[in-house]
């Protein structure tokens, strides 16, 4: 592989090459960029919504006058 770019001008190896290969990819790289964004997403709303819980829980178990009623 590397005597086939060592006869290419810089241009060809650092412009053209990747250019190519983003067009190609681009549907790929983009669909895995929103698979990664929307786990994100996902995992932090997740956590949001538990931490949410766990506050309201506390808040009532704490304004409870007495815990033995459950």
């Amino acid at each position: 592989m590397r005597e086939i770019f060592a006869g290419l001008p810089w241009w060809v190896k650092w412009v053209a090459v990747p250019v190519i290969a983003l067009v190609v990819f681009s549907s790929l790289i983009a669909t895995v960029v929103v698979f990664v964004i929307g786990l994100l997403f996902k995992a932090l709303l997740f956590v949001a919504l538990v931490g949410g819980l766990i506050y309201v829980v506390r808040k009532f178990m704490g304004n409870s006058s007495s815990r033995s009623d459950w």
